[in-house]
């Protein structure tokens, strides 16, 4: 049984869990800021285990406004902490990002070890949060895990994103908007099997420890632009060559990372 805590933001919508049955979970509007309502739910419910997904992770917005992204993803995990202080639980799972480790243009893949070198605030916000879970572990002893998982797509995924925004437009035939040169170097992982890992986490993860999740399949931006126009064009019959002519090269993002790339060799040998 589930108890989902959700603030449903813009990029939220709760049909998105209607096939979820109302005795499996319990949804329950508000923020994880609102420290309050958060020990309300822990001590009411007893759960044993949270498991934190809640961030603003947009790095374009948080580019042109860091405060939403400070609230959440380091005072609203604060706020989960202290709840878990005082009603503990046997594990809290902590949802990062591998781009907490910065740059890996021309460096080896980061393993767990990697130095935290971000670029961008949001990274920069989630890299804080994951110093300051270790640090409640250090000093109230609470059972912390941490995952950091390479870049999610999913159905219904908000489109802001790169892969839902690519569908939309070509659909609509519009413009096709790829940052830079569109060699930026990614690993993307699909949503279930990203949620695969952290259950199996849940369930295995040794409190204290960090896991990569990642496919080590490492594709360039333009060659995912290029796989979706390929995949609408065998879909809808839609013309390739006018679905590529689309194809928009515009301003990079300030500070954007070439390449992410993470070592997934530890969970694949502790957690199997």
């Amino acid at each position: 049984r589930i108890i989902n805590l959700d603030k449903l933001t813009y990029a939220g919508n709760l049909e998105n869990v209607a096939d979820i049955a109302a005795n499996r979970m319990r949804f329950v509007q508000g923020d994880i800021a609102n420290r309050g309502l958060v020990e309300n739910i822990i001590q009411e419910e007893k759960p044993w285990a949270v498991v934190n997904f809640a961030a603003e992770s947009h790095v374009d917005r948080s580019i042109l406004d860091s405060s939403p992204f400070l609230q959440t993803n380091i005072g609203g995990v604060q706020s989960l902490l202290e709840a878990v202080r005082h009603h503990p639980v046997s594990r809290f799972l902590h949802i990062s990002t591998d781009e907490v480790y910065g740059d890996k243009e021309g460096e080896k893949p980061s393993t767990e070890e990697t130095a935290l070198l971000p670029s961008s605030p949001y990274a920069a916000s989630k890299a804080a949060a994951d110093l300051l879970c270790f640090s409640y572990g250090r000093t109230y002893g609470l059972p912390i895990i941490v995952t950091r998982s390479s870049n999610n797509y999913v159905p219904y995924q908000f489109p802001e994103k790169l892969i839902p925004l690519l569908i939309r437009n070509a659909l609509q035939a519009m413009e096709l908007p790829v940052y830079g040169d569109g060699k930026q170097i990614r690993d993307w992982l699909y949503v279930e099997d990203n949620c695969r890992g952290i259950l199996a986490v849940l369930q295995n993860g040794s409190p204290g420890s960090i896991y990569n999740i990642g496919t080590g399949e490492e594709r360039t931006n333009l060659e995912v632009v290029e796989a979706i126009c390929a995949a609408i064009g065998q879909k809808t019959g839609m013309d390739l060559i006018r679905l590529r002519d689309s194809i928009r090269f515009v301003t990079d993002r300030p500070g954007h990372d070439r390449r992410y790339a993470i070592d997934t060799s530890k969970i694949r040998s502790e957690i199997g």
